[in-house]
Formats: structure tokens, C-alpha cells, sequence
């Protein structure tokens, strides 16, 4: 058994934003990782920056452009705090306490790029390489505190909760409440429970349920998986954006070519060189980005191509290999040199807009469990993301999460820890079978690709609830069954979440933002 005063699942943006500021109140912070480095996380791997306010631009103008992006279904309480809030964070602990180097056009005067969508340059970066910058920031920063424990290599397996895993029968005349953890050694094999006054969230999201994915491989929702078993409220998870732009080449894993590159001028073209964005939106490659990856789906469908391309070289009027260092680099090294060459791209799993339902300072609907980031849902987004704000959400409402717990911080547990189950170890417990556990991604993957992904119908989501509904039997009674292994846990986690989206889509027939349904 092991306790702190706050557990933080995951490490990214988000949990790191969290985990400095209840350091900071001196509060005891345990950091829980799957990955062996703690900087592994949907934010390394974020190219294109994190909103600020422009020296045009106002809060008011920030909201314009988040509402007309989320379809107007956002929550507006959320949208003025993230609009109000923003710039002043990103000032005080990104810039002044963290420094980080953000781009300037001159000693005084930082620089601003443009994403879809937004009607102001207000994107703040680090060329190309904004989220691995700022998380290797911050991690840096969270080891030079004494009360903050990182427990690498080590993978959440399900939330403790009152009543479900307590011993004591009364339990059950109380409110619910999350009191930490279950977690994984991924070395050992060994599950231990991990208490704690305060849990948050902060797992990031799950395109990697998909066949193709912007996300890193561990990117499977486990914290809507867990959230959801433990009874806290999950909306919205048929809101599921699609980067436009991932690379594409056989060799290429997952490398997202950043949309800061259509801001920067880059004409989307079929592979003959035919522009056609312009059939599409009136403001062509800066639409929205549901829009633009549904354009190029369909250019590929009416053509029969397996891609599309980016054409910066002709049109860009900056130093492409300067601006893009990472994204030239790395396409260089396919042999495409993107100074000369358009890159051929097609569209990916890249953020759910939904998740979690938190309030104004990350509470979800289960007492004493708090969710931040992506496995979040503020209302913020509504029904599709404007580029760049969720970097900016995280950590707002991380350090807006781990304020409040500190101001209000008591470590009343009305439970002693004997009174909490151990792990159950099933007596015969079956070696895990890398051929069963990879045939069971590829079934998870390909369904939700197919069936529910870009262009989704009635039957298509059908079809896809009846296969996951199979496949979710067979997991559960290999799982029950299993040696705890993370590749276990985690296909327990993503066959739930790929439920928990295909049930949303069909339970909504209205096509908005992110979700494109057609037929009836």
C-alpha cells in the first residue's frame, strides 16, 4: 500500500501543469507514467503551439473563433475561462517561471503564427517543436521538488473507489468517491493499491484506437476507461477530430505534418496537382479542420488515391527549413525535401473533443477524483477543437484543478486501508500471447477506422457495436484470466473506449463539428 496526498495519471501538459502547482502549495504529489520517460505524452509530440492573444486580438474575438469552430454546442462558462484566463497563464508559468524560448521577431516582441480557423495570429511556438519543449520544461522543473514522486514504468489499471472496493458493508450508505488507485509495476507484474486524498485524470486521449493516428502507440483513452468503470459521467466521445495532414509513407510511424504549415501558406492538391479546397470552404486550407479532412477524404475516395498533397514550397513566402526544422528534417529523411517537394498527407485520428465531464476546476462527477487535458471534457471544444487550444485548456484547467485542491485540502479518509480489497490474482493465470493481444488491436483499429470513423452511417456504427460487443466478451474472459501485463491492461482500456465512441456516434444522429453521420 502507498499514499500521498495527490496521484496524477499521466504526465503531460495537463498532470504536469496539476503536479507543479500542488507541489508549489507543498501538497505530497505521486506522478503515475506508463511509459519508462515521464516526457512521453500527446504534448512531446505537439508541433504547432499553444493560443495565446495576438497584438490584434482581444478575448472576445478568441471566443468568436472557438464557437464558430465547436459549432456553437460549447460550453460558454468553459470558453471564458480558457479566453480570460489564457494569456495570463501562458505569461506567468510558461514564459516568466518555466522560460520557455518561445519564437521572437525581435528581442521585445514575440511571434505569432496562424492556424484554421483563427481570424488572429495568436499561436505561440517553439518552431516546430512547441509540446516537446514545454514538457521536457516541465519535467525538468518537477524534479527539483522534494514532494514529487514519479513512479515511471508503471500503468493505472482501475480507480479505487467507495463503495465498490470496500470490505465494509455500510460504505454503501455514503457517497461515492474515488481514493486513488490501482497500479501496475509494469516490471514486477505486481498490482498494488495506491491511496490517495485527491486523484487526477490526465491520460491525455485515444486515437490510437484508430487504424491511422496522430497519437503516440499508448494513446488508448485509459482514463475514460477507468472513469467510466468507476461511474463518473462521460459525454461527448462522438466528437472525435481528424488531423488532415499525417505523412504519408510506408516507413513513416504516425508523424503529423503540423497545420501551422497551412497557415503558413501550404495549397492542398489532388496527386495530378489539382487545387480544390476552394469546392469546399470560401476560406479554402484555414477551414476548419473536420471540414478539410473530409475534403481530402473525399478527393481520395473520388479518385481513387491513397493520398493527397501539401504543397508548401510554391506558395510559402518564409524560410521553410528555418520555420518547419523538424518537419524538414524528418521528410527529408523519407526523401522528400519539403523545400522543393509537396508532401503527400492523409487525414488521422487526432483529438477527442469529449471525455470526462469536469466543472470549472476539473471536478468530475465522482467525489475526490478530478480529470484535466484531453481525458477531460470542459464543453470547452463543443463539437470540434480550434487548433492550439488544448494545449492552452491543459494547463488551465490543471493548474485551475490543483488550486482548488489545495485551497480546500483536507485529509479526512473515512475508510482505513484494511478495509479495501487487495488485488485479486486469478489461481492459473494464462501467459499473455503477443499473436492474441496484436489480432485484437487490429480488430479494435481497423473496425473503428471503417465503421466509425471519418464518414460514419447507421450501419456502419451497427456493425461496429456488434464486432467491439464480441470482441469486448472475448477480452474481458482472456483478462479475467491473464498474468498482469501492461499489453493486457491496455486492451482492456482501449476495447472500452472504442465502445464508449461508437455508442456515442450512434446515439447521436445529428451530424455536427467532428461527427459526420449520413443516411438514416
Amino acid at each position: 500500500m502507498t499514499d500521498t496526498d495527490v496521484l496524477v495519471i499521466g504526465c503531460g501538459i495537463a498532470g504536469a501543469s496539476a503536479a507543479l502547482e500542488a507541489a508549489k502549495s507543498g501538497l505530497r504529489v505521486a506522478i503515475v507514467t506508463k511509459y519508462e520517460k515521464p516526457e512521453e505524452s500527446n504534448t512531446f509530440y505537439a508541433q504547432g503551439g499553444i493560443v495565446s492573444l495576438g497584438p490584434d486580438d482581444c478575448p472576445e474575438l478568441l471566443k468568436k473563433d472557438i464557437f464558430e469552430t465547436g459549432d456553437g454546442i460549447n460550453n460558454p462558462v468553459a470558453v471564458d475561462i480558457l479566453a480570460e484566463e489564457g494569456k495570463r497563464l501562458v505569461d506567468e508559468i510558461l514564459i516568466d517561471e518555466l522560460k520557455i524560448p518561445f519564437e521572437r521577431r525581435s528581442p521585445d516582441e514575440l511571434d505569432y503564427a496562424q492556424e484554421a480557423a483563427h481570424s488572429r495570429r495568436r499561436i505561440l511556438h517553439v518552431k516546430d517543436t512547441t509540446g516537446e519543449t514545454i514538457e521536457e520544461t516541465f519535467i525538468r522543473k518537477l524534479r527539483s521538488f522534494s514532494n514529487v514522486t514519479f513512479l515511471v514504468d508503471h500503468a493505472a489499471v482501475d480507480l479505487l473507489t467507495i463503495p465498490h472496493h470496500s470490505k465494509n458493508p455500510t460504505s454503501f450508505y455514503g457517497t461515492p468517491r474515488c481514493i486513488g488507485a490501482y497500479v501496475l509495476d509494469n516490471k514486477t507484474q505486481k498490482v498494488k493499491a495506491f491511496f490517495a486524498a485527491r486523484t487526477i485524470l490526465a491520460t491525455g486521449g485515444c486515437g490510437a484506437i484508430f487504424l491511422y493516428t496522430s497519437n503516440p502507440a499508448g494513446a488508448i483513452g485509459d482514463g475514460y476507461a477507468m472513469a467510466y468503470r468507476a461511474g463518473a459521467r462521460i459525454i461527448n466521445m462522438e466528437y472525435i477530430q481528424f488531423h488532415p495532414t499525417l505523412l504519408f509513407h510506408r516507413d513513416a510511424d504516425a508523424f503529423l505534418i503540423s497545420e501551422t504549415v497551412r497557415g503558413e501558406g501550404a495549397r492542398l492538391k489532388t496527386k495530378d496537382g489539382r487545387l480544390f479546397m476552394q469546392n469546399y470552404n470560401a476560406k479554402k486550407e484555414m477551414a476548419p479542420r473536420d471540414e478539410v479532412t473530409r475534403a481530402i477524404y473525399e478527393e481520395m475516395t473520388n479518385s481513387s488515391s491513397n493520398y493527397v498533397t501539401l504543397d508548401l514550397a510554391s506558395y510559402a513566402e518564409i524560410d521553410i527549413a528555418k520555420r518547419f526544422p523538424n518537419i524538414h528534417a524528418t521528410c527529408l529523411r523519407y526523401g522528400i525535401d519539403i523545400t522543393r517537394d509537396p508532401i503527400p498527407v492523409v487525414p488521422a485520428a487526432h483529438y477527442c473533443c469529449g471525455g470526462v465531464l469536469v466543472d470549472s476546476y476539473g471536478r468530475t462527477s465522482l467525489k475526490d477524483l478530478f480529470a484535466v487535458g484531453e481525458t477531460a471534457c470542459t464543453g470547452e471544444h463543443g463539437a470540434n477543437r480550434l487548433a492550439s487550444t488544448s494545449l492552452l485548456e491543459a494547463l488551465v484547467w490543471g493548474t485551475r484543478a490543483a488550486q482548488r485542491i489545495a485551497q480546500e485540502f483536507d485529509d479526512q479518509r473515512p475508510y482505513a486501508s484494511e478495509e479495501i480489497h487487495e488485488w485479486y490474482y486469478p489461481g492459473d493465470e494464462e501467459e499473455m500471447d503477443p499473436a492474441l493481444i496484436n489480432q485484437d488491436w487490429s480488430a479494435i483499429r481497423n473496425t473503428m477506422w471503417n465503421y466509425a470513423g471519418i464518414i460514419r452511417t447507421p450501419k456502419r456504427l451497427e456493425r461496429a457495436r456488434a464486432d467491439l460487443n464480441y470482441l469486448r466478451h472475448r477480452i474481458e474472459k482472456f483478462y479475467r484470466s491473464a498474468r498482469m501485463d501492461p499489453k493486457v491492461v491496455g486492451l482492456k482500456h482501449g476495447i472500452q473506449v472504442a465502445m464508449l465512441v461508437t455508442q456515442a456516434a450512434l446515439g447521436n444522429p445529428v451530424s455536427r463539428g467532428a461527427h459526420y453521420i449520413k443516411g438514416g
